[in-house]
């Protein structure tokens, strides 16, 4: 049986745990605010707000309620529309109206869920930040000014909380239901009668993370699997610092990565990066694991990490073995993988002080979109000559590639134009791209090249560039 609190109310159902809560919400408890859009993620129609506790405090992220299993809300607080609605609007549906935010509706409930969850997060009350909080919704007919201003507006009424706990400032301020200051108690007083009373299935068929894939592609085929969910095993969870080792857990998504204290130190360039994977509700559950095993040949994470030339451990419940991420690809989504296995934990070596890193992509647009052509680098400087360096890239062939014979070239050489220049051509005779949705063969060339070089122009700015743009 799976138990959660639904708006103010606790809540148990039956149902199949790969059931989709957007599903759930509508056709179980009739709470048709929550709207169905694109199924994949998208459009944002369908958000709503999952709280969990963590480490003993309870903490709110927007998600995308049609690609969440019900197996996923286990003990956890969902948040939809109805659950944020007052006697009279709430300041963030008023904020809406005041800037005529709002023409058919459709999207508005995912808009005002997604701001609710700003005023729930720890964040900065910016105007920055009160935008990337709606950076997975999409409206359809209004513009997106109007929905700007609202936003803005809500990041100037909630400057004034400052360091007060984000709960306790929008429920005594009236921006919130009241009953959102009592549902860590709550929670803490579920999780404690749960016990574990959800199990992964004997007969696992499936492993899943945050679905945002596997809901995709098999959107009739989850709700019925036998599955074994990732987000369950303690195994899977937390980011850590090994001797010189970065240790991320197979379930960890995408903001955990950005919100980790041992990655902004190692990698700070990875906050700015992230902007160009996905959005704010899929960063929130989607999982470093799920991008590997996907297995796509443009997936981000794992063009990032074949740069870092990630170690993933394997588990098939007995034992485990490393693989490393380079040599997990066989071939177009064929992986060094037992069905039995799954992704335990990634390590990476952490950099030192003269090691640069950096990441590229190109797509249609900004936010949550696939890239047509990605590329990540790695190169470690002593005195002047490249001491080790790894290239990767992706959009370029059947599999995430790692750039073998280029990266070799640059060892040993000293950084110039002409080496760059060198490194383009090099790199064109060890990929085999295919024209496809996302361009044609000769323009994802054109723009591995030009990324290449954007590589050297982030990363040392210093270097005389004429020759090479």
């Amino acid at each position: 049986m799976i138990q959660f609190i639904l708006n103010e109310k606790e809540v148990n159902t039956h149902l199949p745990p790969g059931t989709l809560l957007l599903d759930y919400i509508r056709y179980h408890k009739h709470l048709t605010g929550t709207k169905i859009g694109c199924r994949e993620g998208d459009c944002g129609a369908c958000t709503v707000l999952i709280g969990e506790l963590t480490n003993g405090k309870l903490r709110y992220r927007s998600a995308t309620s049609c690609l969440t299993a019900l197996g996923n809300i286990n003990g956890k607080h969902i948040v939809t529309i109805e659950g944020l609605n007052m006697q009279d609007l709430n300041p963030v549906q008023q904020l809406m109206c005041d800037e005529a935010g709002t023409q058919c509706g459709f999207c508005t409930p995912g808009f005002v869920v997604s701001m609710a969850g700003f005023c729930l997060s720890d964040k900065e009350a910016t105007k920055e930040n009160a935008i990337a909080s709606i950076d997975g919704n999409i409206c359809r007919c209004t513009g997106y000014k109007s929905i700007e201003r609202a936003a803005y507006k809500l990041a100037d009424l909630l400057k004034e909380k400052q360091g007060d706990e984000a709960i306790d400032y929008v429920t005594s301020k009236g921006i919130l239901p009241a009953y959102f200051a009592t549902v860590e108690e709550r929670l803490k007083t579920l999780n404690s009668t749960l016990n574990g009373s959800l199990q992964s299935a004997q007969s696992t068929n499936i492993f899943l993370g945050g679905g945002t894939d596997l809901y995709v592609q098999k959107h009739d085929q989850m709700p019925h699997s036998s599955i074994d969910f990732l987000f369950n095993k303690q195994e899977t969870k937390g980011i850590r610092k090994e001797g010189n080792n970065c240790i991320i857990g197979g379930a960890a998504t995408v903001t955990d990565m950005i919100e980790s204290p041992v990655i902004k130190e190692y990698f700070p360039q990875f906050a700015g990066i992230s902007k160009l994977i996905s959005s704010t509700p899929i960063r929130n559950i989607a999982t470093i694991a799920g991008n590997f095993i996907n297995a796509s040949p443009i997936g981000d994470l794992t063009i990032l990490f074949l740069a870092l030339d990630a170690v993933v451990l394997l588990n098939d419940g007995t034992k485990t073995r490393e693989v490393s991420l380079r040599k997990l690809y066989k071939g177009y989504k064929q992986l060094d993988k037992q069905p039995n296995e799954f992704v335990q934990q990634v390590s990476v070596a952490l950099p030192g002080a003269d090691t640069y890193f950096n990441f590229e992509k190109i797509c249609k647009r900004t936010t949550l979109d696939i890239a047509s052509v990605n590329t990540a680098i790695n190169i470690t400087m002593k005195s002047s000559k490249i001491a080790a360096a790894a290239l990767s890239a992706g959009g370029v062939g059947p599999i995430p590639a790692y750039l073998s014979k280029s990266s070799a070239l640059l060892v040993g050489k000293e950084l110039t134009e002409e080496l760059i220049l060198e490194l383009c051509e090099t790199a064109q005779q060890e990929i085999a791209p295919i024209s496809d949705a996302r361009g044609s063969v000769e323009y994802k060339r054109l723009l591995l090249s030009q990324l290449i070089k954007a590589h050297f122009i982030v990363l040392f700015p210093t270097l005389k560039i004429e020759a090479i743009v």
